[in-house]
C-alpha cells in the first residue's frame, strides 16, 4: 500500500501536555516515603536498644512499636502513591485511530 503524501503519522498521536499536578504528587510521594523511612528506623533503632539519642521520643516500647508500625504505614502509603502516579503517566495516550482499523495481533 502506497503512502501518500499529506500523511504524517505524528498527528494520529496527541500532544502529550506536561502535568505540573503529577510532578506535585509524585514530589509529595517521595516525601512520605522519606519520612516513613525515617519514622521506620527511629523506631527500630529505639527497639535495638538506643532511645537516649532520641530523647524522650521513644522511652518505652511499646512507644517504639508505635512509632515503627507508623513508619510502614507511611513509607508504604507513599510507595503506592508513587507507584500510582507513575502508571497514570507512563499510560499510554490512545491513536485517533478507530481501533479496527489498527494492526491485529496474534
Amino acid at each position: 500500500m502506497k503512502i501518500s503524501d499529506g500523511f504524517d503519522a505524528r498527528r494520529l498521536r496527541p500532544k502529550e501536555h506536561r502535568n505540573w499536578r503529577a510532578w506535585l504528587i509524585l514530589t509529595l510521594a517521595a516525601l512520605l516515603t522519606l519520612a516513613g523511612v525515617a519514622l521506620l528506623l527511629t523506631g527500630a533503632s529505639s527497639l535495638i536498644g538506643h532511645p537516649a539519642a532520641l530523647g524522650d521520643l521513644n522511652a518505652n516500647p511499646t512507644a517504639a512499636v508505635l512509632v515503627l508500625i507508623a513508619g510502614l504505614l507511611v513509607s508504604w502509603l507513599g510507595i503506592w502513591l508513587w507507584r500510582r502516579s507513575r502508571r497514570r503517566m507512563r499510560a499510554p495516550f490512545g491513536l485517533n485511530m478507530a481501533p479496527h482499523l489498527m494492526k491485529k495481533r496474534d
